[in-house]
């Protein structure tokens, strides 16, 4: 029997490209009902009225500025109609709340926001006499203004900065943004006064088109190394290769010289009477000896290893070398990233949207404290809260997984295709259609999958953040390593996940039968899969440093090329940053492509054998490489095969 209910038989030929159907079709209901839900959650927080409470903002006795309310049962001063007062004012803008992320100040429902400063009382009274908006709390006239026993309370802290309104969101804003600085300490610990804050920001305003060209830099360097990598990796790996043996070798014999030249000195104080540092010289000497013997058995194990191992680093080497293959007959592979990137943006901006809907269509509470209204979700709007946080997961999993379909889509049709003349024009788009028809519960259940692991794991990571400093030593150990646990479970349900998604783009068969199919595949090559693994991410890690170090070092240059400012610590560090975000969107493609191309190589290798009708499909350097390993060719003949091919 197969997996989860398959009849399909163990032992089955691959027939690649040859049927297709539909995979996994339960879970494609299940995944579309749950959209479904995600669409409804959507409706209902709009249609109950938290759009018009979100957009146009709310006073603290629960009035919606800019349209007409009804009384809330124990709160004085709701009710009222505020059609001709549509902007929010908060009392004390700058008191904020910056754990739970708000301005704890009383708002209100004004017509005008004060675009002067407002020094005393008087001013605030002169300007709801000439403006009619009124910016003390609705029960104080305004002729009382000045002398009211309750201004402190009721009435704006003076003085009253000048404020202009939001866009969109009719929010009363102060101009000089200044007053925020609390906030902003907040997050810029390494501020010591303002003045450095502001020459932080005017570098960062002063090079905003060189931070732009930077990562635009750091986007050409990526696609370019794509491309390029091909040509690289044999130096990249023998690189890689001299450091391990020169570092390992060196730091055995550093510890034995250490030892050595330690027990000289010990010996030539034998003859003396026995003190506190000659223990402490001896304790040194046993412990560098211990040091000098493992450091030697794992010399000795990792050059036998590295020796044993030498020609599936060859492999690597040739399937970095038909990658770069692959993107100059595939060149729609570099865009993947930013459909991927363009795909998540729109549903994380979506998902906030409808998060913040939810965040005010609860129901109107009274604070006992200081008796303004607030909107809480309660009763079932929280597990519609939930719910809305699974989708969250499980969706941008979904996306993610349509990536690498799409990618294993392409790379399998081209492995496949023994006349590369005969590919379809846009093997990319077609890959995209055969997901969307045949594969999309397949992606869905793999996407599942991950989300029942990350979920715990991010419940975890949040319980031992509130508990930071309250618990005991050995819950916090517990707690991370519950954390780490779930986190390289994730890892390795990911990487089989993909795997499955190549064995789907195959032969398409459902998500248990592939990942069933592509575990047996990688547990028969798992030496290649290792090396493949730890040698190839070094070498995608070499390169992501290299684009990080070209950027930087272009934006050193640009930067004291103009010198309207002083501060280059955070331009630096933005173009670093987003380099590298860049760099691994990119390189990750590259990696799917290694990772589908080794399993096709697999597959191809145990059920072919060259004869008549059971001819191979992989490219000519792989046939090099194949046919040098069986001959007994060195990692250096089979890199000059691969330029002479």
């Amino acid at each position: 029997m197969g997996c989860c209910g398959s009849s399909e038989q163990k032992q089955r030929e691959w027939k690649p490209l040859e049927d297709r159907s539909c995979t996994d079709i339960p879970w494609l209901i299940i995944f579309a009902l749950f959209c479904i839900g995600m669409a409804c959650i959507a409706g209902f927080s709009i249609s109950t009225g938290a759009a018009s409470r979100l957009i146009s903002g709310y006073d603290s006795y629960g009035n919606t500025c800019g349209q007409k309310n009804s009384k809330i049962e124990g709160v004085e001063l709701s009710g009222r109609d505020q059609t001709d007062n549509k902007y929010v004012f908060f009392l004390d803008p700058c008191n904020i709340d910056i754990l739970n992320r708000k301005i704890k100040s009383m708002a209100l429902c004004v017509s005008r926001c004060p675009d002067i400063e407002l020094k005393t009382y008087t001013d605030v009274k002169k300007f709801a006499l000439q403006n009619g908006s009124e910016l003390c709390s609705y029960d104080i006239p305004v002729s009382k203004y000045p002398s009211h026993g309750e201004r402190s309370k009721k009435c704006p802290k003076l003085p009253v900065p000048p404020s202009n309104s939001l866009p969109v969101f009719h929010r009363c804003t102060p101009v000089d943004i200044s007053c925020y600085a609390q906030f902003a300490e907040a997050f810029v610990t390494f501020v010591s006064d303002n003045s450095m804050l502001h020459r932080v920001i005017a570098g960062v305003m002063a090079s905003k088109e060189i931070i732009m060209g930077l990562c635009v830099l750091a986007l050409v360097l990526s696609i370019i190394l794509m491309v390029v990598i091909r040509y690289i990796s044999v130096v990249l790996v023998w690189i890689l290769t001299a450091l391990v043996v020169l570092g390992s070798i060196g730091g055995t014999g550093v510890l034995w010289w250490l030892y050595v030249d330690h027990r000289t000195n010990l010996t030539d104080q034998t003859g003396t009477s026995p003190t506190p540092q000659q223990q402490v010289a001896t304790d040194n000497v046993q412990a560098l000896l211990v040091y000098a013997i493992f450091a030697t058995v794992f010399t000795v194990i990792l050059l036998l290893l590295l020796f044993f191992m030498r020609k599936r680093v060859a492999l690597t080497i040739t399937l970095f070398h038909v990658a770069g293959k692959v993107f100059t007959h595939l060149p729609l592979l570099a865009l993947q990233p930013f459909w991927t990137f363009l795909s998540l943006m729109l549903f994380w901006v979506s998902w906030l949207g409808v998060l913040l809907f939810l965040g005010t269509a609860g129901s109107p509470v009274q604070s006992e404290e200081a008796g303004l209204v607030e909107y809480r979700i309660s009763g079932p709007l929280q597990y519609m809260v939930w719910y809305h946080a699974v989708g969250l997961i499980w969706i941008s999993q979904f996306i993610l997984a349509c990536q690498q379909m799409t990618v294993a889509g392409a790379v399998v049709t081209y492995y496949f295709t023994r006349n590369k003349s005969e590919l379809p024009m846009t093997p990319i788009v077609s890959s995209m259609l055969c997901l969307t028809r045949y594969h999309l519960g397949t992606v869905a259940k793999g996407s599942f999958i991950i989300t029942l692991v990350e979920i715990p794991r991010l419940i975890l990571t949040y319980i031992h953040n509130q508990l930071k400093g309250k618990e005991n030593a050995c819950a916090r150990c517990m707690l991370k390593s519950c954390i780490c646990c779930l986190w390289c479970l994730k890892k390795c349900l990911m990487y089989l996940n993909q795997n499955a998604y190549t064995a789907t783009a195959i032969n398409s068969t459902s998500f248990c039968t592939s990942a069933r199919d592509a575990f047996v595949i990688l547990v028969e090559n798992a030496l290649r899969v290792a090396t493949i693994n730890t040698v190839g991410d070094f070498v995608l890690f070499l390169g992501k440093v290299l684009i990080v170090s070209c950027t930087a070092f272009v934006g050193v240059l640009s930067l004291n090329y103009q010198r309207d400012y002083t501060v280059w610590v955070l331009p630096l560090l933005i173009v670093c940053l987003f380099s590298w975000l860049v760099a691994h969107c990119f390189l990750s493609v590259f990696e799917i492509v290694v990772d589908v191309l080794f399993l096709c190589f697999a597959v191809d290798t145990k059920h072919n054998d060259g004869s008549p009708g059971r001819e191979f499909y992989m490219d000519k350097a792989l046939m090099v490489r194949r046919r040098a390993r069986n001959e007994g060719y060195s990692m250096r003949e089979i890199a000059k095969k691969l330029k002479i091919s």
